[in-house]
């Protein structure tokens, strides 16, 4: 039987070796980290949608959002959970989303094309209660709040990349995805870039591990390992004893 395999689309490692797994060093900056870079990938899928209503790439596969999909059912989410999807890039997740009955879902993306192509797709599948906003998640300035869950499929690893801000943008991302998620809040990030030991080391502040989801394991050169990470966290609640 062939090992089911995802597209690592936008990803600088499609394999995470168990070898690789205590090291923290990660990538250098990618044209992958340009705004860009992702205005003119969108630009050509809003063009090729208006054509032919492809929806164009579905980041990481469809079986991504299935994984998070089930793991949203069994948890028990509810319908009216509020949902950010972060870098929510053309919205199929949304619209999947939208379809399993959740109805309180927000898209943001830095990219204008981005925007425009997600709220045609929503539109062209009638699901018109869907928030699509333009908004670069670094540098929101607090105005993402209450959220119970935030979805990353790929965005953290692009913001990673960054060559213009290759150091500062994961302490961005954490005191924006802090400040967006309520206390005890979930956060489901996939990976392609970044191992478990190093999703948990960057999240380690403030989050705690709830689960890892599973993702399909492969070999190659004589080394095992998974060509995504998919991880579950919790955010911690505040000790207010401690604070004050």
């Amino acid at each position: 039987m062939d090992v089911p395999t995802e597209n690592p689309h936008g990803c600088e490692n499609g394999f995470n070796s168990e070898e690789d797994c205590n090291s923290n060093i990660g990538f250098g900056p990618s044209k992958l980290g340009t705004k860009d870079f992702w205005e003119a990938a969108y630009e050509k899928e809003l063009e090729t949608f208006k054509d032919i209503r492809d929806v164009g790439e579905i980041w990481f596969g469809e079986e991504s959002m299935n994984r998070v999909l089930r793991w949203m059912e069994k948890t028990g989410i509810p319908e009216h959970a509020a949902i950010l999807d972060i870098g929510t890039g053309n919205g199929v997740f949304l619209a999947e989303m939208a379809k399993h009955g959740y109805r309180n879902l927000t898209g943001i993306d830095y990219s204008a094309a981005s925007v425009e192509l997600a709220r045609n797709i929503l539109q062209a599948d009638g699901l018109t209660d869907v928030t699509v906003r333009e908004m670069d998640f670094l540098s929101c300035d607090g105005e993402l709040r209450g959220f119970d869950v935030c979805i990353d499929k790929g965005t953290f690893d692009a913001i990673t990349l960054n060559p213009d801000n290759f150091n500062d943008g994961k302490k961005l991302y954490l005191q924006s995805l802090r400040k967006a998620l309520k206390c005890e809040g979930f956060f489901v990030i996939t990976s392609c870039n970044w191992t478990r030991e190093q999703l948990l080391d960057r999240f380690s502040e403030g989050f705690e591990l709830v689960q890892e989801l599973p993702t399909p394991r492969i070999q190659f050169g004589g080394q095992t390992g998974n060509s995504v990470t998919a991880l579950i966290f919790k955010k911690k609640t505040i000790n207010l004893d401690l604070v004050l």
